[in-house]
């Protein structure tokens, strides 16, 4: 019987809790070693520390999970050329990561005909000083009023920053005189105007790792420790089957395998709100009762990766998508056709039979 070992860093930043739990249950689960085809793999986490690096020395990981580069340039360059010299594979996808902002994601499911609100960008309200700014800003910037675009989304909307995350700088917006204050406030942010989804009877938040996909009622109003509501089929089968493929379409474009999706519901139709969050809070003050999936469904998933050697998809082909896309199915067909590439992708039947032979909940 031949033998080995897989490696899995952690890159990490200010992360606490859930590292702890991970390197827990990942000695639990592994001390004997798992064994895959005619192999038994022995596996070793350790977390990944900063330095300087040369680029043709090899990295001695199999597979990183990444909660830092989206932030620390020096980790994310580090990670870029593991990828690119050492086959290493890393969620989420760097490049991805790095590129595609909310906005992004707002235009990519609004092409695919997601029912995402209505979406406008505006130019910041000041800027910091550059040597181009004030000739290129004469040159072309245009006068634009806020109140006819206000108007022409209709009240009320809410403002946010085009890259925004972990709802800061989110404002709700009910009339003009909101609009000007919070546009005035924004200073060099840029800024999105998106339509709000009211009334709305589910705010649901699906997290996705890999093919695993929990969907969480979601209160954001509520204090932070409690936003993660603790209900239990609350939603219909058809409800969920809609979420769990919005959810994979979005992460298998995007390359994200780890990622969520707020998305509410009115008069029976989902509308997605904000699903570029490929660094996902993990901290158990906050996740609570679904902190123990969340571990669970890291460990499966890096084991998976490490163990059958998944390849990194270094791009993201999304010519299936657009294929689909500009067909003639209705919306609901399509998001089905969409999330067939994303269980392909994501080896959803190869990643149930690894858990089913080689993991025990």
């Amino acid at each position: 019987m031949a033998t080995g070992t897989k490696h899995i860093g952690l890159s990490l930043g200010a992360d606490i809790c859930w590292p702890i739990a991970y390197e827990s249950l990942f000695e639990a689960l592994t001390r004997d070693g798992l064994k895959v085809n005619k192999t038994t793999y022995r596996f070793a986490v350790e977390r990944i520390s900063i330095e300087p690096f040369n680029l043709t020395k090899p990295v001695k990981y199999d597979v990183v999970i990444d909660r830092l580069t989206h932030w620390y340039s020096t980790s994310r360059e580090w990670i870029k050329k593991a990828i690119l010299m050492d086959d290493l594979y890393v969620y989420n996808n760097p490049w991805s990561l790095q590129s595609n902002e909310k906005h992004t994601s707002y235009a990519a499911m609004t092409r695919l005909g997601l029912h995402v609100p209505e979406t406008w960008m505006l130019p910041p309200k000041s800027y910091d000083p550059s040597d181009d700014l004030e000739e290129t800003l004469k040159k072309y910037a245009k006068m634009f009023s806020l109140d006819e675009i206000g108007e022409k989304i209709g009240y009320p909307f809410f403002m946010k920053p085009y890259h925004g995350g972990g709802w800061k700088g989110v404002t709700k917006i009910d009339n003009a005189e909101e609009l000007h204050r919070a546009y005035d406030a924004s200073g060099t942010e840029v800024m999105n105007l998106q339509a709000a989804v009211l009334p709305h009877d589910y705010f649901v938040r699906n997290v996705g790792l890999g093919p695993q996909i929990r969907h969480v009622n979601y209160d954001p109003g509520a204090s932070l420790h409690d936003r993660y509501r603790q209900d239990i089929d609350f939603l219909s089968a058809e409800d969920q089957k809609t979420l769990k493929d919005m959810t994979l379409t979005i992460n298998a474009f995007f390359g994200w395998d780890f990622n969520s999706c707020e998305a509410l519901r009115r008069d029976n139709i989902w509308h997605p709100i904000d699903f570029a969050n490929a660094c996902p809070d993990s901290q158990v003050t906050s996740l609570h009762y679904h902190f123990p999936w969340l571990i669970k469904a890291n460990l499966r998933w890096s084991l998976f990766c490490a163990a059958t050697d998944r390849p990194m998809r270094k791009n993201m082909d999304w010519a299936p998508f657009f294929k689909i896309a500009d067909s003639d199915r209705s919306s609901k067909e399509k998001l089905t056709e969409y999330a067939k590439i994303a269980e392909k992708r994501f080896e959803t039947e190869k990643f149930r039979r690894f858990c089913k032979n080689q993991l025990k909940d």
